[in-house]
């Protein structure tokens, strides 16, 4: 029998089927917690994970405690063997944590987990508000794409009719309301995690967790995955943590992020701090610039900005106003979550003592400026010349 294609969808019928009382109110649109008191919905303290390889422990997670606040999208970025897999499975309780505890939506997981194996009722309760994109999108060939999405309603019990609806109003929701018949192997990549996504709103989740969901897509595709999850964020009010070694993710969705390395949060907060901390790891990252002094007496600094002040024309304007000349030694620009936020290295002739005033001029204008100490740059790069030198005059002889 033919189906009829959703043409739109009412966002407000995307609520818990288990908790009908936190429906917003009919006409109400759905507001991002990052505009109300920022309360943390995923909470980790202390949290540590070690393994058992051939008689030797491996600690995965060393304590680490994370907040991603109600609304927000989070990621958590890392190189291979960061921890960063072990981390979001933690967070719904794949991996059982060696120690510490997980708060999501106010429960405790691990209070919920008990000593046996396999997941109590409660547990499987909580993780049913829960969403979870996987890497390699582990969908089931012997299904139909509808079929895939309805599987985790009939494991709630969901009627075959209610299933049904569910399904390909998230068909829809995703972009791929003439695919329900299709078959996985039918689908690209990008489509097939598009079908991910969808399955893992079908339970009407109020977290939705990535596990590197972007890592094996092309960049088009990438985006387009991105926006989707950005857009979801937004429309549904849902809370995004996801982790991933790409630093254009972070920037292209993420409101918050944290830098993980051997187990541990090294660096955490809002984009916009981070940008704004002195010596920030991860805003160097995010923005790398390089260049070093082109001599003794010269001042390096970098310059952070955002908002209105990314499109005035402040370097200009510090050269007319103080008749200095001012070499750009790198740049770096771009969006980040709906902002144009860059950062670029610049120098000044003289020493620091000689440019206090035109410094003072860039924070005057609302600019983060930090001062780069390039000195020990300049006489590792001597003494290396002067070493090669020496060699050249010993071969010669």
């Amino acid at each position: 029998m033919p189906r009829a294609r959703v043409e739109a969808i009412d966002f407000r019928r995307f609520v818990p089927y288990r908790v009908p009382d936190v429906c917003p109110v009919p006409g109400t649109p759905l507001r991002r917690a990052l505009d109300s008191d920022g309360i943390p919905v995923i909470t980790t303290s202390g949290l540590t994970k070690v393994y058992q390889s051939r008689g030797r422990e491996v600690t995965a997670l060393d304590g680490v405690d994370l907040h991603v606040r109600e609304g927000e999208v989070y990621g958590v970025i890392g190189q291979s063997g960061a921890g960063k897999s072990s981390l979001i499975r933690c967070v719904n309780l794949l991996e059982r944590p060696t120690t510490g505890t997980v708060h999501v939506d106010g429960v405790d997981l691990t209070a919920l987990a008990g000593r046996g194996r396999r997941a109590g009722k409660e547990l499987r309760e909580a993780r049913s508000r829960i969403g979870m994109v996987f890497q390699h999108f582990n969908l089931l060939s012997s299904r139909t794409v509808q079929a895939n999405i309805e599987l985790p309603l009939e494991i709630l019990g969901v009627s075959g009719r209610e299933r049904s609806r569910k399904a390909l109003e998230l068909l829809d929701l995703v972009g791929l309301a003439d695919k329900a018949k299709a078959y996985p192997a039918q689908l690209s990549g990008g489509q097939k995690q598009r079908v991910g996504i969808a399955r893992a709103l079908a339970g009407d989740p109020k977290v939705l967790l990535s596990d590197e969901a972007t890592s094996a897509l092309d960049p088009e595709t990438t985006r387009s995955i991105l926006k989707l999850l950005r857009d979801l964020n937004q429309q549904l009010g849902l809370t995004v943590l996801l982790i991933t070694h790409e630093m254009d993710v972070v920037k292209t969705v993420c409101d918050s992020a944290a830098l993980m390395k051997k187990g541990r949060i090294v660096e955490s907060g809002t984009v916009a701090e981070l940008l704004a901390t002195p010596g920030s790891e991860l805003a160097g990252e995010l923005f790398p610039v390089t260049g070093s002094a082109s001599g003794p007496d010269r001042t390096v600094v970098d310059v952070t900005f955002h908002g209105e002040a990314a499109a005035q024309p402040v370097v200009s304007q510090l050269s007319r106003t103080y008749n200095v000349d001012i070499s750009i030694l790198g740049a770096a620009m771009d969006t980040v979550a709906g902002r144009l936020i860059g950062r670029m290295r610049i120098e000044l002739p003289g020493r620091y003592e000689d440019n206090v005033v035109p410094v003072g001029f860039l924070r005057e204008q609302g600019l983060q400026v930090d001062v780069v100490d390039t000195a020990d740059g300049i006489d590792d790069e001597l003494t290396e010349l002067t070493e090669l030198a020496e060699l050249a005059e010993d071969g010669a002889k």
